[in-house]
Parts: C-alpha cells; structure tokens; sequence
C-alpha cells in the first residue's frame, strides 16, 4: 500500500521530491508562486498542484492522509514574543495546524530555518507542540546539517515531526554520515563544460563545501549567493558571489577570474538531480533553488518517517541511493 502525503508551501519541490524518493505518493501539493508551480508540473505532470494560498486549502478534502509535510515560512522575528495565533499574514504556522487538525493526518514533517530553533521562539515552539499534541500528535525536532547528508553545502535546517503516539515509538531521527563532496567536486564538470582553460585549477582551489544559497525576495534585485559575510567565502572558494551566470566560462574567460555558477550549478549544490527543470528566468529560477528544502536531507527524514510506519527501526546512515548524486560525481573525477 502507497503511504500519501500532502505538501504546502512545496516550492520548486525540493521537499517533495525527497518524499517521493522515500517512497510517498503525492496527494497534492499546494504554492502560491505561480513559476515554482510551473516547475512542480514540468517535473512532475501527474502531480496535483495547487497553486493557491494555503488559506484557501480545505483540509478536510485529504482526511485521513499518512503524512503532511510543508516548508512553512518561519515567523517574523517581530512576533517572537507574541503567541502562537496571533494574526500576521507571514506567519503560516496558525494555518498548517488548522490543516492539520482538518486533514487527520497520521504524522507531520514541518521544515524551517534554523533561527526557528534559538530560544527567541522557545515559547512558539512549545505552544506548536501542544497544539499538535491535542491534536493527538507526539512530536519533537532537530536542526540537521545538510553537509551531513552528502550535500555540498552548509544549509542547517530546523525540522519537525509529529506523529501519532504509538507510530512516534518506532521514529528515529537519521544519523547522516555521509561525507559531501566539495564545490569543486559537485560542480567541475559543468564549470568545464564551455571548454574554460582554468576549469581544472579552480577545481583544486573549491576544495571545500559551500556556505548556505539564499534565495532571497522578490522586493529586491537579480540574484546573488547571500550577504558580504558569505560573498567572502564564495571568493575563497574562486566564485563571484556577486551574481548568477547565464552560462558556464568559455575559452575566453581569463583563466585567474572567479567565475559565476550557473542556476544548475546551484542546483546541484542544493542536491537536486539534474534533470530536474527549473521553470521560469536566471532570477525566479535561481530562487527557487536558493529558497529549496534539500532533496536529499527531506528524504533521509522521510524514510526514517516511512520505517516507523512499517515498524522499523532507522538506518545508522542514509545514503540517499535513489538520488545517485556520488555517480555523478564519480564520473567527474
């Protein structure tokens, strides 16, 4: 029997991909951007998308789904001392709890940043909590470390996970362990792809992981990869952290330049596959990679969500075979 999920706030998918790797089908997934629901249908035509605000869902219509799962946007940090509830038109928690009381689900998997964790929303948290334990859902959270799923890149994220309590005894948390390859590494063969002559040294010099994409907001301009802070760590890895290119440096790159990455390379980095399309201009699509939930870390919880349903103990490490990024690489080396 297929386990199912819904998904709110689902993005260009990188949450949801992950799940289908683990192996939910998907009920439906709901965003409000309407490129990222442009990709959500150009990867997967079958899905149910719903391009919508999450207000507008009626949970009632998934009743009974396994799990619900969303990226819900963290609250501003200007109701840090309000309660859960208190209306605000950003924070999306009030709304995942009503699905979620809706819809019935048998467990939950919320993802956030990792500044929902510090002890400003310490209060937040719990209040969430005991909403889903009246609900009839134990939870509890972590903030895992992308690096430590085989992603190139230094993305902690706050996740949560709620389930009903006799499932909520077999869950486990995944351990990690897997070694990420460096920038270099990930991205090499596509920096080389134009025939650029200081490919292979740059290669050499992006000899760690990646400080952690940000997508940004649509109030603001064209892309970059963060603040000054991460610019400079960009810069130290050989990357003009100073924008997205349209395509990878050819012959006449000067060989000593930072080149820029490309929205697949960023990709990448974020552990998509690589056919996996990205709808929409350099800036929408590399928003939507930059603002992604990591594939392979939303797999390595949802497989340990899908063992406790199958009443089974988690892996010690979760190698994310399915998503076979170390073959990509390999044949990079």
């Amino acid at each position: 029997m297929e386990r199912t999920t819904v998904e709110i706030c689902a993005g260009a998918g990188g949450q949801a991909l992950g799940l289908e790797e683990a192996g939910f089908g998907m009920l439906a997934a709901a965003e409000l951007d309407g490129k990222a629901c442009a990709t959500l249908r150009a990867n997967r035509p079958s899905w149910d998308v719903r391009e919508c605000d999450v207000r507008d869902l009626d949970g009632r219509e998934f009743r009974g789904l396994d799990l619900f799962a969303g990226g819900v946007p963290c609250p501003p940090f200007s109701i840090a001392g309000k309660q859960l509830g208190t209306k605000d038109e950003r924070d999306l928690f009030p709304e995942a709890l009503r699905l979620i009381r809706e819809s019935k689900p048998a467990a939950v998997m919320l993802e956030n940043v990792r500044g929902f964790a510090t002890e400003r929303f310490a209060s937040y948290r719990e209040k969430l909590r005991r909403e889903l334990r009246e609900a009839g859902l134990e939870s509890d959270w972590r903030v895992l470390q992308a690096s430590d799923f085989g992603v190139p890149q230094l993305r902690p994220r706050f996740i949560l996970v709620a389930m009903k309590p006799k499932l909520f005894r077999s869950f486990e948390w995944p351990a990690g362990g897997v070694e990420p390859p460096t920038v270099g590494k990930a991205v090499g063969a596509l920096m080389s792809a134009r025939r650029w002559p200081g490919a292979a040294a740059w290669r050499k010099r992006a000899d760690g992981i990646a400080p952690t994409l940000v997508g940004g907001s649509k109030k603001h301009g064209g892309p970059d990869l963060g603040p000054t802070r991460a610019k400079r760590q960009w810069a130290e890895l050989g990357v003009d952290g100073m924008g997205i290119a349209d395509q990878a440096p050819g012959p006449d790159f000067p060989v000593s330049a930072r080149p820029r990455l490309t929205v697949r390379m960023a990709a990448r980095l974020q552990g998509f596959p690589d056919e996996w399309q990205f709808i929409g201009g350099k800036t929408a699509a590399y928003r939507q990679v930059g603002n992604a939930f990591p594939p392979p870390v939303a797999q390595a919880v949802a497989e340990s969500i899908m063992r406790a349903f199958n009443g089974m103990p988690a892996r010690v490490t979760s190698r994310q075979e399915r998503i076979e990024l170390e073959p990509i690489y390999a044949e990079e080396a």
